[in-house]
């Protein structure tokens, strides 16, 4: 069953990558490195004070390894300095570099003109609402609990390393 094209997740996604591509070229613009998407999503998500890395891994969806991967590339590139936490010294914080700051600053000065940009398109009621709609609370996640049949197997196709396994049906 297709995904309408006007369907909600279909327009999160559009307006998540259009956010994230006008914040890449505004920095772009200004002189800063780009990038990886993940990276600027935690240079994001460090603004709401999220710190250590498990909680960064939670708030955008990634594995604790994966966040690991991309903060030890991250103080590599001297984005961001991993130092020890004041309140439990045996686990690590995230603090912005130097360089870092001068990004994250920029950034949130972007989002923050990106934001007017919106209001003045498309009007202060709508993104009022659209906030409100953002951060209402949606409840707890939601889980498809139809069966679906094993797609066939194609000709040869031996099934090992195939990703439909019993836990998936």
């Amino acid at each position: 069953m297709p995904v309408p094209d006007k369907s909600v997740m279909r327009g999160l996604l559009r307006a998540f990558y259009w956010c994230d591509e006008s914040l890449q070229r505004s920095l772009a613009a200004a002189g800063w490195p780009s990038l990886s998407r993940t990276q600027s999503i935690i240079m994001v998500t460090l603004s709401d004070r999220i710190t250590r890395p498990s909680d960064l891994a939670r708030a955008i969806g990634v594995s604790r390894q994966a966040i690991q991967r991309t903060l030890v590339e991250m103080e590599q590139e001297g984005l961001i300095h991993m130092v020890p936490d004041p309140k439990d010294g045996r686990a690590k914080i995230v603090q912005p570099s130097t360089d870092g700051r001068g990004i994250y600053q920029a950034a949130l000065r972007t989002i923050a003109l990106m934001e007017q940009e919106l209001e003045r398109r498309f009007g202060k009621k709508a993104m009022n609402d659209l906030r409100q709609i953002l951060y209402a609370d949606w409840g707890p996640i939601t889980v498809q609990t139809k069966v679906r049949k094993r797609p066939p197997r194609a000709a040869g196709e031996s099934g090992k390393g195939s990703r439909w396994r019993k836990s998936n049906l």
